[in-house]
């Protein structure tokens, strides 16, 4: 075999054997056998790969591509001044644009090739046409070397799925943009966005997620990154172990969140009947922790806190045996009075014209003692049985006549002072005669007389007086009558 000869260039050592820039060296001549597509596969892949037979790197940089597009010959001579070579222009559209411009620019093409076995080898002065086209292409490889030296393996995680991507952004907010991954005040980013990015680092995002959670009774909306129910309590530092949960804890939280309802184990006492029960528990009411416990409740028995209620971690709740009853009591409803005058009657005459009837009103109350004390008795109802009936007395307006026939020539000065000491309110010691004249209340009303005769005017009392005489004589007065002819 013969010796590897590499005129243009280095020789790269790979798995298939040593390659020259241009193709491997082999035993077919001073250049060896040139192998399509692979000159520039090492070390550069396919960037400069170009279909037009007017790229050097392309399909026509290999012997077969180039001696098929010229032939030897003289070079033409330009027709004036050579313009110089432009210098490249940067990609429009900032560093973001430059970098994608950059990896693309790696991705394009197919490798060239130099010859085919048992084609002719090309001639020297064919190859010296080469030489410059073999300058360019190494300018060319180093600045993509510059592009790969810039070019970073990291390590990204988005909510625990990992991928293995290579970037050339500068931090980890660029790199993020560039994945078109957007991220929110819920959600974590480690390292932070304005962290700088080198070669294997590893990048982790992790996206809130809301969660309407009602704990032990509370409603609250808290954001978690957890991705199941049991890593968001774990998070949040809930205890789950004997927890009531409204969903499993191996449910998934999707992005859009989850309603959770979680009722934590919690001890409770019970004190029932002189005794102490003490529960572990997770229900939600109070009336289902008391049949946890086994106590049954009878009749009006209850708790001191409302069977609905929440039971919290530990509370003491009395159970209370109520045992009572009713009773009914009557009382009488008094009646009205209503006056209305009578021109009819004299004045100072009252006659009744309907007399007056009490009403009566009866009153439930409930009677409870819990546990053996007896309450204050409760009113729980009221019932009218009867209406008092208004009593109705008929005054009379008519002027009182001052005189009667017969009596008006009488001492009644004399009388009254014997009777009463001349005093129109005086009341025997017994209480049965009172006035002037010392009426009985039955003789005073049958004289048209109203009230107490104590309580009349002293000019009524002297009216019925002789009333009274013109029908009795002076026999009402056994002692004092004979004063009336003196």
């Amino acid at each position: 075999m013969s010796q590897p000869h590499a005129p243009y260039g280095p020789l790269y050592e790979t798995p298939q054997g040593p390659w020259h820039a241009y193709g491997q060296v082999g035993r077919h001549g001073e250049y060896g056998e040139p192998v399509r597509g692979q000159a520039y596969a090492q070390p550069y892949g396919a960037h400069y790969d170009s279909p037009e037979p007017s790229d050097p790197y392309g399909e026509y940089a290999g012997y077969e591509g180039y001696a098929a597009a010229q032939e030897p010959g003289p070079e033409p001579e330009p027709d004036g001044p050579v313009p110089p070579a432009a210098p490249p222009v940067a990609p429009s559209g900032g560093r973001a644009a430059a970098r994608k411009a950059a990896a693309g620019s790696r991705g394009r093409g197919r490798p060239g090739r130099l010859g085919r076995p048992g084609r002719p080898v090309p001639r020297p002065d064919a190859l010296r046409r080469l030489l410059p086209q073999a300058l360019v292409v190494a300018f060319l490889a180093g600045g993509t070397s510059a592009f790969v030296a810039h070019d970073k393996a990291v390590r990204l995680s988005v909510d625990g799925t990992p991928r293995t991507l290579h970037t050339f952004a500068d931090d980890v907010g660029e790199l993020l943009e560039d994945e078109g991954l957007k991220v929110g005040a819920h959600d974590i980013v480690a390292p932070s966005p304005h962290e700088q990015l080198a070669n294997g680092d590893e990048i982790a995002v992790r996206y809130g997620r809301p969660l309407s959670l009602e704990l032990d009774g509370s409603q609250r909306r808290v954001w978690t990154t957890a991705r199941t129910v049991d890593g968001a309590l774990d998070q949040l530092g809930v205890r789950a172990e004997g927890a009531y949960l409204s969903v499993s804890r191996g449910a998934r939280i999707a992005r859009r969140g989850l309603d959770l309802s979680v009722r934590t184990e919690r001890g409770v006492t019970f004190v029932a009947d002189g005794r102490e029960h003490t529960v572990r528990t997770n229900a939600a009411t109070v009336e289902e922790a008391l049949h946890e416990a086994g106590i049954e409740l009878t009749g009006d028995d209850t708790t001191s806190v409302a069977l609905d209620g929440f039971p919290r971690d530990g509370q003491v709740i009395k159970v209370m045996r109520i045992t009572g009853g009713q009773k009914v009591e009557e009382e009488r409803i008094p009646y009205d009075t209503v006056r209305r005058e009578d021109a009819s009657l004299n004045k100072g005459t009252e006659v009744v014209e309907r007399q007056g009837r009490p009403g009566l009103r009866r009153t439930t109350y409930r009677l409870r003692t819990v546990n053996g004390v007896e309450e204050k008795p409760k009113r729980i109802g009221t019932e009218v049985v009867r209406r008092p009936q208004t009593r109705i007395v008929k005054v009379g307006t008519k002027p009182m006549p001052r005189s009667v026939a017969g009596a008006d020539h009488l001492n009644w000065g004399g009388l009254a002072q014997c009777e009463s000491g001349g005093r129109p309110d005086a009341v025997d010691p017994s209480g049965t005669y009172g006035g002037l004249y010392q009426f009985d209340t039955q003789t005073w009303r049958r004289l048209g007389g109203s009230g107490r005769p104590q309580d009349a005017s002293g000019a009524e009392q002297t009216f019925r007086a002789k009333k009274l005489y013109v029908d009795r004589g002076a026999s009402p007065w056994p002692h004092c009558g004979r004063r009336l002819t003196r």
